[in-house]
């Protein structure tokens, strides 16, 4: 019995030195395949940012239906809709005044006993485009629904040439900055690693519900449509190699 112990204690004991080893193998491999910290590297950010004018215009019209028979409150908001879409198509210009519908919706409405109670729904026409004053002419025109929501962005061609100079204002700050830290640390030139580039647009939001209401209860009254800023920042980080 003793002996039989003695061969098992030295074949566990065996057993956990070949595992020791073994992870000891692992560990220097994994430090040995680890690359050195390159030395004369810096990370730099740059930012450039363009002001630029919102071109695009857009303008929700909606309008609601109460009822009790569901077929009835959708007749009703599909003839109101048609004839919003009649009166828009007649002063459409692509890219211009686009016209288009937007959500259209059918619900129940319930008691507070739970009881099914009536009908609730509402259709959307949205009107976008460039031509501000055209867009805010036909909103107040379309009486037979009210203004939801009213938004301004920047066209795609807007967009890209702002991000074109933006990215090209980063791209020098960047270089200049690399080639003034090579000079303050003493280095001869540098080359970049690795670089990463980001846009980010800001500027004022939808314009306040409270606003929105005020010009719907004006009844053929152009809707006020002012072309506001919007800024286009680009961001460019990364890290540069110094050299000697």
């Amino acid at each position: 019995m003793n002996v039989f112990r003695t061969r098992f204690n030295s074949l566990g004991l065996r057993r956990v030195g070949a595992c020791a080893a073994a992870l000891a193998l692992i560990s220097t491999a994994a430090v040995a395949s680890e690359p050195p910290v390159p030395a004369g590297v810096v990370a730099l950010t740059a930012t450039a940012s363009v002001d630029v004018t919102r071109d695009m215009l857009s303008i929700t019209l909606v309008a609601t239906r109460d009822g009790n028979d569901a077929s009835a409150v959708q007749s009703h908001l599909k003839l109101v809709l048609d004839t919003a879409l009649t009166e828009a198509r007649n002063v459409a210009r692509p890219g211009q005044i686009d016209v288009r519908t937007g959500n259209f919706s059918l619900n129940p409405r319930y008691s507070n006993r739970n009881a099914l109670s009536g009908w609730q729904g509402s259709a959307e026409l949205v009107l976008e485009g460039r031509d501000l004053p055209g867009l805010s002419q036909l909103a107040g025109r379309i009486q037979s629904m009210t203004i939801a929501r009213v938004s301004q962005s920047l066209s795609r061609e807007q967009r890209e040439k702002a991000e074109a100079t933006a990215t090209t204002q980063a791209i020098g700050r960047y270089r200049a900055q690399a080639a003034e830290v090579t000079k303050q640390f003493g280095y001869a030139s540098y080359t970049v690693r690795e670089v990463n580039v980001s846009t980010n647009e800001s500027g004022p939001g939808p314009v306040p519900m409270f606003a929105v209401r005020a010009m719907a209860v004006q009844a053929e009254a152009p809707v006020p449509a002012e072309a506001g800023q919007t800024a286009v920042s680009v961001t460019v980080n990364g890290t540069v190699q110094m050299a000697k």
